[in-house]
C-alpha cells in the first residue's frame, strides 16, 4: 500500500458521516366523549394497550377530568394499528370513542 491510498483512505472516512436516529414517536391519544362508557375505556387500555387494572382506570381518569389522555407512545405503525383496532372494537360495541395520534 502507498502513502498516496493511505492518505485517500484517512481523508474518506473524515468525509463518512454516521447518522443513528431513533424514528418519530407518536403519542395515542383518547378523548372524552360523553357516550362512551368508562368501563369501555379501561377494556381498551387493558386489552390492547396491555396496561394493568390500574394504570387503566388512572388513565381514563385523565381522560374523564381533563379531556383527553395519553394512552401510549410507539412508533407510526404501532401507534396506527392500536388507533385502528381501538376504533373498530368500539364502533363494534357501538361507542363513539375518539382517538387520535400526534407525533411526540
Amino acid at each position: 500500500m502507498t502513502d498516496t491510498t493511505l492518505d485517500e483512505k484517512i481523508v474518506l472516512d473524515e468525509k463518512i458521516k454516521k447518522i443513528d436516529s431513533e424514528p418519530p414517536k407518536y403519542k395515542v391519544i383518547f378523548l372524552n366523549d360523553e357516550s362512551t362508557p368508562v368501563e369501555w375505556v379501561v377494556r381498551v387500555l387493558t386489552d390492547i394497550f396491555k396496561h394493568s387494572q390500574e394504570v387503566a382506570e388512572k388513565i381514563t381518569l385523565t381522560i374523564h377530568t381533563e379531556g383527553s389522555g395519553i394512552a401510549g407512545i410507539y412508533t407510526y405503525e404501532i401507534a396506527e394499528q392500536k388507533v385502528i383496532e381501538s376504533t373498530n372494537a368500539s364502533r363494534n360495541h357501538g361507542f363513539p370513542l375518539q382517538i387520535k395520534m400526534e407525533q411526540e
